[in-house]
């Protein structure tokens, strides 16, 4: 394939993107209830040469693009999900090239550009190509997710995946490097009781806040070259005015790009949470999300992917990708040592506000850079 091909090939599907992204960034898709769009996309494979194409049973849209079932693999995906809660549909303005909804960047529009980056690609499938291209339109990438989708695509082709390229986020940028995190509902409850007629018993909202105030007064891992967070992100308790609150819990996360910072962290706030229990009726700790940092990944492999990714950048751009750290669908994959990176093909603007919106002159670009970056990569 020459690079007037590719050039070609984006011009000729500068408005079916758009058409797409359009069709799609309306359709409702909280995590683990992407059924919706995963249908939409599967029928759109279906018509544009992916009829093998299918659904698992974490709603993963998987279009084996090239697999003859042996041969390594070479994996993109952009997921599905978004991180509103809406199940009618989401609401679409146009604004001139601007595209304004909830989610139309994150990651719908990068979605639209690889579903037909792949496209190309599929009719120019050439025999005995080393490796075998999967697309795959994921779920459950954002929040309490969890990384189902990503996790279920990596089990069941782990053996034969060389690399893994997740399409997320802005043109321009690669991450390389997995922030992991551990994310838990802390629920403490006391005996509660009437403000006035059982003033003095123990009140779970003010021993919640004592909680969350240990909590932050705690000193990160200051390890070279890394960086951890926490933060507490929602709180409930309580039931009027006039009542000694009986329960009160909390959403906590930290995170770190390292493993031990990540450990170091989850044994401070264990030891927290016990001191706590210690002092209430009781108190309940539930994991509800945990995402990995790298593991060991093969430098020389894992290196080649990263040149590919500048060398294509460079080539459409003008300019090197900024590397940083980051929770993508990447995390996975470097966790068991696959060489993942995660790079986007569109800009966005207002990322996880219900004021998100993408410039869609930018998926032009987008397009030719994930076209550029696939050819090197697939050889």
């Amino acid at each position: 394939m020459t690079d007037a091909a590719l050039e070609a090939w984006a011009q000729e599907t500068r408005e079916d993107v758009k058409k797409l992204l359009r069709e799609l960034c309306v359709i409702p898709a909280p995590s683990h209830f992407e059924e919706k769009r995963a249908e939409h996309v599967l029928e759109w494979m279906r018509r544009n040469g992916g009829e093998r194409a299918f659904i698992d049973g974490k709603k993963n849209v998987i279009w084996p693009v090239d697999d003859d079932g042996r041969k390594p693999l070479a994996v993109f995906m952009a997921h599905t999900d978004v991180v509103f809660p809406d199940t009618g549909p989401l609401p679409l303005h146009i604004e001139g090239t601007e595209y304004h909804c909830p989610g139309a960047g994150d990651d719908t529009a990068n979605l639209s550009v690889l579903l037909y980056a792949a496209k190309y690609f599929a009719g120019t499938c050439r025999a005995g190509r080393e490796l075998g291209l999967l697309v795959v339109a994921n779920s459950c990438e954002e929040g309490l997710g969890n990384l189902d989708g990503c996790r279920e695509i990596v089990d069941a082709y782990r053996d034969r995946i060389r690399f893994l390229v997740t399409v997320d986020g802005n043109t321009g940028s690669m991450v390389t490097r997995a922030v992991g995190s551990h994310r838990y509902r802390v629920t403490l409850r006391t005996e509660g009781g009437h403000s006035y007629g059982a003033f003095g018993n123990r009140n779970a909202i003010a021993y919640l806040s004592s909680m969350i105030s240990s909590l932050y007064d705690v000193r990160v891992p200051q390890k070279p070259g890394t960086r951890t967070t926490y933060n507490v992100g929602l709180i409930e308790g309580g039931t009027s005015v006039n009542t000694i609150a009986q329960e009160a819990s909390m959403l906590y996360e930290y995170r770190s790009d390292d493993r031990e910072c990540l450990e170091q962290m989850k044994r401070i706030f264990l030891g927290i949470a016990g001191a706590y229990r210690a002092m209430c009726q009781s108190l309940d700790v539930e994991l509800l999300g945990e995402r990995p940092c790298n593991g060991p990944v093969d430098e020389e492999a894992f290196e080649r992917l990263k040149a590919g990714v500048r060398a294509a950048s460079e080539e459409i751009t003008g300019k090197a990708p900024s590397e940083r750290s980051g929770s993508t669908d990447a995390n996975y994959p470097l966790s068991l040592g696959i060489p993942a990176v995660c790079t986007g093909a569109c800009i966005m603007h207002g990322c996880h506000t219900r004021e998100e919106y993408v410039d869609t002159e930018t998926l032009y670009t987008g397009m030719r850079y994930l076209l550029a970056l696939m050819s090197r990569l697939l050889g």
